[in-house]
C-alpha cells in the first residue's frame, strides 16, 4: 500500500484517539485564524488528490469556516463551525494552460463549435457544469453514484424515475 492508503485508513478511522487528538488540535488552531484563509497544503492529501488538486503553481487551497448545519462532509468541525478546504485553479496560470489534463478549465464559457467539430473538442463543452448537475456533488446529490442492476432505478434521476412512474399513460383509442 502506498501512502495515500494509509492516510485514507486512519481518516476511515474517527474515532481512534489518535485522530480526535490530531483533529482537536487542529480545530483549535483553526479557531485562532480568520473565517476564510489560504492553506499551504490540504489537510487531507489523498481526497484532495482524488478531486483533482495538484502540488503545481496555478492551484491553491483555501480554507473557510461556516456555522454548523447541512449534511456536508467538512474537514472538521466543533462545536460552533464547520471547515471546509476549497480547491481553486487559476485558469489564466501559464502553467495550467499548458497542461493537456487541466486545460479544460481555461475554455471561454459560451463556445459555439459547429456540429462537425464536436468531437475534437469535446473537452471544451463541458461549461457551467454545476448547473447541469455534473460535478461530483450534483451527481452524489442526483444519486447516481452507483452502477449496475441496483442501480437501474436512479436513472436519469431518482425524482425522474418517480414522476414517469407516476404519470398515468393513456391511450387515445382504447
Amino acid at each position: 500500500m502506498g501512502a495515500y492508503k494509509y492516510v485514507e485508513e486512519l481518516w476511515k478511522k474517527k474515532q481512534s484517539d489518535v485522530l480526535r487528538f490530531l483533529q482537536r488540535v487542529r480545530v483549535w488552531e483553526y479557531r485562532q485564524l480568520p473565517s476564510v484563509c489560504r492553506v499551504t497544503r490540504p489537510t487531507r492529501p489523498d481526497k484532495a488528490r482524488r478531486l483533482g488538486y495538484k502540488a503545481k503553481q496555478g492551484f491553491c487551497v483555501y480554507r473557510a469556516r461556516v456555522r454548523r448545519g447541512g449534511r456536508k462532509r467538512p474537514v472538521s468541525k466543533d462545536s460552533v463551525y464547520k471547515y471546509y478546504e476549497v480547491i481553486m485553479v487559476d485558469p489564466m496560470h501559464k502553467v495550467i494552460r499548458g497542461d493537456p489534463r487541466i486545460n479544460w478549465i481555461c475554455a471561454p464559457v459560451h463556445v459555439r463549435i459547429p456540429q462537425r467539430e464536436k468531437s475534437e473538442c469535446l473537452p471544451f463543452l463541458e461549461k457551467h457544469r454545476e448547473l447541469r448537475g455534473l460535478t461530483s456533488a450534483g451527481r452524489k446529490y442526483r444519486g447516481l453514484q452507483g452502477k449496475g442492476h441496483n442501480y437501474n432505478k436512479s436513472r436519469p434521476s431518482k425524482r425522474g424515475t418517480w414522476k414517469r412512474n407516476q404519470q398515468l399513460s393513456l391511450r387515445r383509442y382504447r
